[in-house]
């Protein structure tokens, strides 16, 4: 049976949505959890949802400073996570558009919190369990760095992807697709490059999955019905259906899967 008893899970843009609904998953599957958002109090009330095995941290992707502030604090409060989602995105409808048409502002704001914003996660995530496992080495646990001779603690890193990243499904949606296609690509480089510290890096492609982030197309009969025509399972995805893989990811169970890219797109990827 999978179970993340023992470790610390961050999520970002935990405060709706899919991530809210996995950061609520992990805290069921024994975890502790840190809600991490933008909106204050959003994440503390997902917190004060799950009760005392969780705990809000403000934190705004894009800016560099509140991200390492959040994790220094939790590494002080020995909250170092074991896990990070970096979920936390934008898709700005009514903006993004064909190439010829997009405003600079616009890709330049999805640029800045869809892939600055992950790699700022990324960076400072793996920074942090970098510093556990060398405080865990000269300390002499069992558990810890090089200098036992055991393999490092190290951790699970899971981006958030899209099929628009992968194929010609976001085609009026020309920033949000770059930026999924760019997280893809960032998502192999760093699991390569610290493989060897025992920090795994994957990405989950969720496909349309109805959260506040796609009312303007969940909110339109036509433009829903059109969309899950391509799915061939015929139907939306959910949060709930991200949970499972997020969960096997951040376990143990999968210690041996990084730099893959797992898609849970109700068969978009068949087509």
């Amino acid at each position: 049976m999978i179970t993340l008893d023992g470790k610390t899970a961050l999520v970002t843009g935990s405060g709706t949505g899919i991530g809210r609904a996995v950061a609520s998953r992990f805290a069921v599957e024994g975890a502790r959890v840190v809600i991490a958002d933008r909106d204050a109090d959003a994440a503390a009330r997902v917190a004060a949802e799950l009760g005392p095995t969780a705990r809000a941290v403000t934190m705004d992707i894009s800016d560099e400073k509140t991200v390492e502030d959040a994790f220094a604090e939790l590494d002080r409060d020995g909250w170092t996570p074991d896990v990070v989602v970096a979920n936390a995105g934008v898709q700005l409808f009514g903006h993004d558009a064909k190439a010829a048409d997009l405003d600079l502002d616009v890709w330049r704001r999805t640029v800045d919190i869809n892939l600055t914003g992950t790699f700022l996660t990324v960076k400072h995530a793996v920074r942090a369990m970098l510093r556990r496992d060398a405080a865990l080495g000269d300390g002499g646990s069992a558990v810890g760095g090089s200098s036992t001779g055991a393999t490092p603690r190290g951790g699970s890193i899971i981006l958030t992807g899209s099929p628009t990243g992968l194929n010609g499904e976001g085609a009026d949606f020309t920033a949000y697709s770059a930026t999924k296609a760019a997280i893809h690509g960032l998502a192999r480089t760093v699991a390569a490059a610290y493989a060897r510290d025992n920090i795994r890096v994957n990405t989950v492609v969720p496909a349309y999955t109805e959260t506040t982030l796609v009312t303007t197309i969940s909110d339109d009969p036509e433009s829903r019905a059109a969309i899950i025509g391509r799915i061939p399972l015929g139907r939306a995805g959910s949060p709930r259906d991200v949970e499972g893989i997020m969960v096997y990811l951040a376990s143990d169970d999968g210690a041996f899967a990084t730099g893959s890219l797992f898609t849970v797109d109700g068969g978009m990827a068949t087509l």
